[in-house]
């Protein structure tokens, strides 16, 4: 039966499981069920396995998902008839609103979508188990007040009860750090002035201090990045499985179970499941996920090749040389998982000054304890801390800067990350679909023949070109669709890989491809006048001719444009910021360099031909020199970088490896929003400063008063907490003005 209205299915029965579809591209479906185990994984390993129209899949047990890229000319509703192919499909009137928002849409915040559904998000029962951690500090804090408006002797009961229980956590805490860790922390310094409370009878100053410490604790956790990194799965990267020639057969085998020196054959629109040498046959290799080069090469015998990579035309045989984890593309995860991976809760410099001022404020309160028998001006300055204001306004600058940036659609993972952006001083740029769109597109249609026109000229190169998969065809052909070009029928033709192609056209024989494509057809160039002939490459553009019967008319001009915003924000980042910007790319180094020329960046910090594991080393290098460094790059071949920088940024359209790798997610895929990150970095730095004052001036003047005249213990929570609020509204300030702005 086949599903004709897809928009309506919701659930399918298989084996005893409900599946959801949640999500749905062109050439991809994400399905979710409750139950995958560990046996009905091997079931689908068996099912997807020998499914021709599957590309790729990849399990996530944890968030219960399967994951399946399909070849993107079969439509949605026949793969998923032959996906589920004689179970149950439930699709009778039940409306899957995401699912087919999706559909209605499918170009609109799916990335996104998929993206905030991430199963890095926390759960709402994770969300509501952290903030019960509020429940007795604050049923404390309502006794307490009950307390002293009507005393009595079970409510006073009730709230010194309800305190004692709040206070364990700080207790435990404490004790542990004495006896285990054998060291004074500021929860020590916290206990000591809650006892000091308590003996005096004091219900509403720790019940106070109590919920501002978990309210500050709260804040930093909402903030933590998990340091758990996904990565994704090895088989997932270089193929699952592979065809070889064993005893005269040709059979489908696990990628790893590929034996060296075996012949491994690879078909059109397969990766590439081995690294080795081809051995049979000639194809286009795309190699821009492991290397970044955005032009594919021609794959002959006698040329290396890597596991996943993408054969895009052609049939090759390779003779095996590396297999499983032992491939460039297996290196470049194992560098990934083996990276450093930073505390990622932010920076706690509350505590770092809380160690520094426990031994001297204890000294001071035993001073004055001593001095003066006081235990009320005693447990004044040992809540005159310095510390909880602090505690509670540097979380809030932090989570109001995490908010700001999204609303400006940059996801930043953690406060750390927030950190980092602000110190940093040395940017790193990926080429191919970073600075440049990753999309080659032609640019420009010359002729050097007075008899035909450059619309007639496009036309020809259009219908030979029709249909096939190379890059520069199919930039070509887009072209042609863009001028409005009627194509015209393709006789007999005749296509060499990599280089050019041959057809008759409207009673025409059409060459189109490289000079020395042309050239070996016998065209000849001579009408072209030495100094203006071009070479294939020059100038940042590549050039494909065209000739009619051997007669050369004219050639397409065609590149990897840069984004629009490339030039305005690297000149912003060298000459506004002052940081010293580096190229990285698996490029060559001709194509590397004109690039930079165009950017101004400088020939020193241009770094071509590098493969992942040189990534890594050249990031590493920058890093150990003293310099703080983000870097920024959206594939495969980009994310151990992105894992060994201080600061990782990638794009929303990015490999699902660089996303995931990285701390900064420009979800509007626009490159100038590293701008607008920076700068709510800085200014959440200038936050940080303003509260610290903010918090240590009044509290000093308060230590001052309780030392010398005395200072009522109220007095000092008053001044003690109060800092902390108008510390933690300031911290706000940047979002409130950003939502005034956006009202008006």
């Amino acid at each position: 039966m086949l599903l004709t209205d897809y928009t309506t299915l919701n659930s399918i029965s298989l084996q005893d499981a409900e599946y959801s579809l949640l999500h749905a591209v062109k050439g991809r479906i994400r399905l979710r069920t409750p139950l995958l185990t560990k046996a009905l994984q091997d079931d689908w390993e068996k099912r997807l396995g020998v499914m021709e129209r599957v590309k790729s899949y990849r399990f996530n047990v944890s968030a219960s998902c399967i994951v399946i890229h399909y070849r993107e000319e079969i439509s949605l509703d026949l793969f998923l008839n032959d996906l589920f192919l004689g179970y149950n499909l439930d699709h009778n009137g039940i409306i899957l609103s995401k699912f087919e928002t999706s559909l209605v849409n499918p170009s609109k915040n799916n990335d996104i979508d998929e993206y905030n559904s991430n199963d890095n998000s926390p759960s709402k029962e994770d969300d509501r188990a952290s903030w019960s951690s509020l429940t007795l500090p604050l049923i404390s804090t309502g006794l307490a007040i009950v307390a002293n408006g009507f005393p009595s002797s079970l409510i006073t009961f009730l709230a010194r009860s309800a305190l004692i229980t709040a206070s364990l956590p700080v207790t435990t805490r404490a004790m542990e750090s004495i006896f285990v860790h054998r060291k004074l922390n500021i929860d020590c310094l916290d206990l000591m002035a809650l006892v000091l409370s308590g003996l005096q009878g004091k219900l509403l100053t720790p019940s106070l201090v109590i919920t501002l410490h978990e309210l500050g604790d709260l804040i930093r956790e909402y903030t933590a990045r998990s340091t758990e990194q996904k990565t994704a799965n090895l088989l997932d990267t270089i193929g699952r499985f592979a065809w070889v020639e064993r005893e005269g057969e040709v059979i489908q085998i696990k990628s790893d179970e590929v034996i060296t020196g075996e012949t491994v054959i690879v078909y059109p629109g397969e990766r590439i499941p081995v690294d080795g040498i081809v051995t049979s046959g000639e194809a286009t290799v795309d190699q821009q996920q492991l290397t970044g080069e955005s032009m594919p090469i021609v794959a002959q015998i006698g040329t290396y090749v890597y596991a996943s990579t993408l054969l895009r035309s052609g049939k090759i045989k390779i003779q095996s040389e590396r297999i499983g984890t032992q491939t460039r593309a297996a290196a470049s995860i194992e560098l990934l998982e083996k990276a450093p991976v930073h505390d990622t809760r932010m920076a706690n410099y509350a505590a770092q000054l809380a160690d520094k001022l426990i031994i001297p404020s204890m000294i001071l309160a035993g001073i004055v304890f001593a001095t003066t028998k006081d235990p009320t001006r005693t447990a004044s300055i040992l809540t005159l801390d310095f510390v909880t204001g602090i505690r509670v306004s540097m979380p809030t600058a932090f989570l109001g800067a995490l908010n700001h940036t999204t609303r400006h659609g940059i996801l930043v993972r953690s406060g750390r990350t927030m950190e980092l952006l602000g110190e940093i001083d040395t940017i790193v740029f990926d080429k191919t679909g970073t600075l440049t769109e990753g999309n080659i597109k032609v640019v420009g249609v010359t002729t050097v023949n007075e008899n035909i026109t450059p619309d007639r000229l496009l036309q020809l190169a259009v219908s030979a070109e029709q249909r096939i998969t190379h890059p520069v065809a199919e930039a070509i052909v887009n072209y042609g669709k863009q001028e409005k070009i009627d194509i015209l029928p393709r006789n007999s033709w005749d296509y060499s890989v990599g280089s050019g192609m041959t057809a008759e056209i409207d009673g025409l024989m059409v060459t189109v491809g490289s000079e020395k494509f042309l050239r070996s057809q016998g065209v000849n160039f001579a009408n072209i006048p030495e100094n203006e002939a071009k070479s294939d490459v020059i100038e940042g553009l590549s050039f494909v001719y065209v000739a009619c019967d051997c007669e050369l008319m004219g050639y397409l001009e065609y590149t990897d444009p840069l984004r629009p915003e490339s030039a305005s924000l690297l000149y912003e980042l060298q000459n506004l910021y002052g940081l010293e910007v580096h190229l990285l790319t698996g490029d060559n180094q001709t194509r590397a360099h004109q690039v930079a020329k165009t950017l101004n960046i400088p020939t020193n910090q241009v770094h071509a031909d590098a493969f992942p594991e040189d990534k890594a080393k050249i990031i590493r290098n920058l890093s150990r020199g003293g310099k703080t460094v983000a870097f920024v790059g959206d594939g495969l071949n980009d994310s151990v970088a992105l894992a060994y920088a201080d600061v990782s940024i990638s794009f929303a359209d990015g490999s699902d490896i660089a996303r995931e790798t990285a701390d900064v997610v420009l979800m509007n895929n626009d490159l100038s929003s590293i701008l607008e990150a920076i700068s709510i970095a800085k200014q959440t730095q200038n936050l940080i400063e303003q509260n610290t004052m903010l918090v240590v001036a009044p509290n000093l003047i308060g230590l001052g008063f309780a030392s010398t005249i005395g200072l009522n213990p109220l007095l000092a929570t008053i001044i003690h907490n109060g800092t902390a609020i108008v510390a933690g509204l300031n911290s706000l300030r940047p979002l409130v003005q950003h939502q005034l702005e956006t009202q008006n």
